[in-house]
């Protein structure tokens, strides 16, 4: 605590540029389930090669996984982390190759029966990437479209660089999410389909590569279907054959479509909502179709005669057909397998329930039920895949350390993001009941930001906001440390992250002078001679400590990127200690590596220090003085205590005209001690006129009690006895 002067200025400053954030993402204790909507499906049937089917689920937690069957149980057999936002389509290009796109702009490439190795990151669109569409035939075609219109269809062993976004980085090598490392890959090719209804070939001698450019859309692309050879693309459509095509709409209508005579032939009004997912026969003499009405409907299109197949509690995104099987996904997180008759769908109608399906949305013409809901065919799936229900509502406690959260399911839970793991479970409870009864009358900086939007808590870490809040150890519980240590929580949390990058790091080699090597450590040693080299010797073997420990089951994933590559997604377990500053942003190595952070705003409070109206107590200070924020009233007590006692003689205090019992203690002199510590005064600090209790801050003091934006007024007193 120190004096400071009653006016200044901060001078001149320079705003400084957008860093890059770090992102973790806390995973509940069971991340073999998806904890959001389920966007996409595709199944790889069985081969000569293989007798094992897999079922691969795409969601809005951001991830793929891949299922496996045992007596139709099914396993989780791998999880694909790479994509930094929803998944929105995957499909299988050959037996081998997973391809999946995402509201992140990109499409990346898996090798599908890896344990979740991205084989290639390919960024050429500028929105969200919204629907694929394979050539059953031809593998290495695949066509991509977006939000913003763009529509590209790349041969994926292509060795070519694009023609269109020339200047932009396309494609990154990667392994497992980290772009930018290891040795560059070929860059894929492509051909766009822009907008204005022609297609036209350009030719591009600095490639040598001659693209075809389809013009047509000047809106969003939702969805895209190729032919088996790949030489054929529909967009807007969900399944095509020979010159047929079905579209799906949120005007409720399913229409059949002549791509030789570009017009609609049929209209099926089946749906009283949007259409959202189609799935159709091998003959393309069936459709099954789902959408927002959370309803499972299989036409005739021929005869136009439906049947409802099942009712959902959600509605349905995606539809894939497996055998005698549908499989069902929608906005919940669980994805279910249903009977459907797909190689004799007439066996459903047999059931009994169908009606004609109508050629007016909203108006359908049934005629075995007219004006009555159908009953469903079937009641109940034949295998489920159970999710984890997503985070509707969260809630950051004042500690700044804690969130409550309340899931689809109503479960109220409490997390600690310092450790990443779930404090208590709940139940179902009133949320704000339970808020109210955590609240906590303190003041900690907001250092970090937190959203739902995967399902799950991701939490983001900003320079230098990220830096502005501290604890003092014995508050964090952390021993061997002296009283007045400072912690700062973000440092400790992302050295808690990067924990297990730190070990691998030191058991690496180290690189020569000559090669790119720590490219860090360079740069600090042209801002600081002194302190390059200091990683292996200070800051980088620094424990970790207990409270800023992550799980090594079920452990944060990490969001963010470096200086190449663009943003990238992994486990903090599933690092190998090679990533540098192309990897990782430069302020969170400083931090961790260096112990070196920001300046920081707002990290001290400026108060007076007044004796209370009335009494005789001496003035101790003149002036406004200055402490951390954090700094404990008791504090403040030790100072006037000291000052009180150190500058005056010991009988010349009184208050209200007479001699007051101003010294506590038993009157011995520990050895070792000041003289002021054996007659230490009782003495009380306020606060509008509220005796204050040691153990509050000066911040929690300036925005529970004085509430108020001049500088805080503390006053002191002899304790009244009680």
């Amino acid at each position: 605590m120190h004096r400071v002067a009653s006016s200044g200025s901060n001078g001149g400053s320079v705003r400084a540029r957008k860093e890059k954030k770090l992102t973790y993402v806390l995973n509940d204790a069971n991340d073999t389930q998806h904890c959001a909507g389920v966007n996409c499906l595709d199944v790889l049937k069985s081969s000569v090669s293989s007798d094992q089917s897999y079922l691969f689920t795409g969601s809005r937690d951001g991830t793929l996984k891949r299922w496996s069957f045992d007596e139709d149980a099914p396993l989780c057999s791998a999880t694909f982390e790479s994509h930094v936002d929803w998944v929105n389509d995957a499909a299988l290009a050959g037996d081998s190759t997973l391809v999946s796109c995402s509201s992140d702009t990109t499409v990346k490439t898996w090798d599908s029966l890896s344990d979740g190795v991205c084989t290639r990151t390919l960024r050429q669109h500028a929105d969200y990437v919204t629907c694929l569409a394979v050539a059953a035939n031809n593998c290495n075609v695949v066509a991509s479209g977006g939000l913003g219109g763009e529509v590209f269809i790349w041969d994926i062993e292509a060795a070519l660089s694009p023609v269109t976004k020339a200047n932009d980085s396309t494609e990154d090598s990667s392994s497992n999410g980290a772009n930018g490392l290891g040795s560059s890959q070929p860059v894929a090719s492509l051909r766009n389909v822009g907008s204005s209804n022609n297609i036209s070939v350009q030719s591009s001698p600095s490639h040598g590569y001659a693209p075809t450019v389809a013009k047509g859309h000047k809106e969003s692309v939702y969805a895209l279907a190729m032919n088996d050879t790949g030489t054929t693309l529909v967009s807007g459509g969900t399944e095509k054959t020979g010159r047929f095509c079905l579209s799906g709409s949120s005007d409720s209508m399913i229409r059949l479509w002549d791509l030789g005579q570009q017009r609609c032939l049929h209209t099926y009004a089946v749906h009283t909502d949007s259409v959202w997912a189609l799935a159709c026969t091998s003959s393309f003499t069936h459709v099954y179709s789902g959408g927002r009405d959370q309803s499972l409907y299989l036409t005739d299109l021929g005869t136009r005669e439906s049947v409802l197949l099942c009712t959902k509690e959600h509605p349905i995104q995606q539809l894939a057909l497996q055998d005698d099987s549908i499989w069902v996904a929608t906005t919940d997180s669980s994805v279910e397998r249903w009977p459907a008759e797909v190689q004799s769908p007439q066996k459903v109608f047999q059931r009994g329930g169908s009606f004609l399906a109508g050629n007016l949305s909203f108006n359908r013409a049934r005629v075995s039920l007219e004006g009555l809901n159908p009953p469903p065919a079937y009641k109940e799936p034949s295998i489920t895949i159970p999710g984890s229900h997503p985070i509707v509502q969260h809630e950051i406690l004042n500690n700044k350390r804690q969130i409550l959260t309340k899931d689809a399911a109503d479960s109220v839970k409490l997390w600690n993001i310092t450790k990443g793991v779930v404090v208590e479970d709940f139940g179902k409870i009133s949320f704000e009941e339970k808020k109210e009864e955590l609240f906590e009358m303190v003041s900690i900086p907001s250092w970090f930001t937190v959203d739902t939007r995967l399902g799950c808590l991701s939490v983001h870490l900003e320079t230098p906001q990220c830096f502005s809040a501290e604890m003092y150890s014995a508050d964090l519980k952390v021993s061997g440390r002296p009283e007045d240590d400072k912690i700062n929580l973000a440092r400790e949390t992302l050295k808690g992250l990067m924990g297990h990058w730190l070990a691998k790091k030191k058991h690496k080699p180290k690189p020569q002078a000559s090669a790119s090597g720590d490219i860090l450590s360079v740069k600090d040693s042209k801002k600081n001679p002194t302190a390059s080299k200091s990683e292996d010797s200070s800051a980088a073997n620094d424990p970790v400590y207990p409270p800023f420990e992550f799980p090594s089951v079920s452990p944060p994933s990490i969001i963010t990127e470096g200086s190449q590559g663009g943003p990238w997604r992994k486990k903090i377990t599933e690092f190998t200690g090679t990533e540098d500053e192309k990897d990782f942003p430069l302020w969170c190595l400083d931090a961790v590596l260096n112990n070196r952070l920001p300046p920081r705003e707002n990290t001290k409070l400026s108060f007076f220090l007044h004796p209370c109206e009335g009494s005789n107590v001496q003035v101790v200070t003149l002036g406004k003085l200055s402490a951390p924020r954090i700094l404990r009233v008791h504090k403040v007590t030790n100072y006037v205590v000291e000052k009180m006692v150190l500058d005056s003689p010991l009988d010349s205090l009184a208050i209200d005209g007479g001699p007051q019992p101003l010294f506590a203690g038993n009157g011995l002199l520990p050895s070792g001690s000041k003289p002021w510590q054996k007659l230490k005064p009782s003495i009380e600090i306020l606060c509008n006129n509220q005796v204050l209790a040691p153990e509050m801050s000066l911040a929690t003091v300036r925005v529970y009690i004085w509430k108020k934006p001049e500088d805080l007024i503390l006053k002191y007193r002899v304790a009244i006895a009680r």
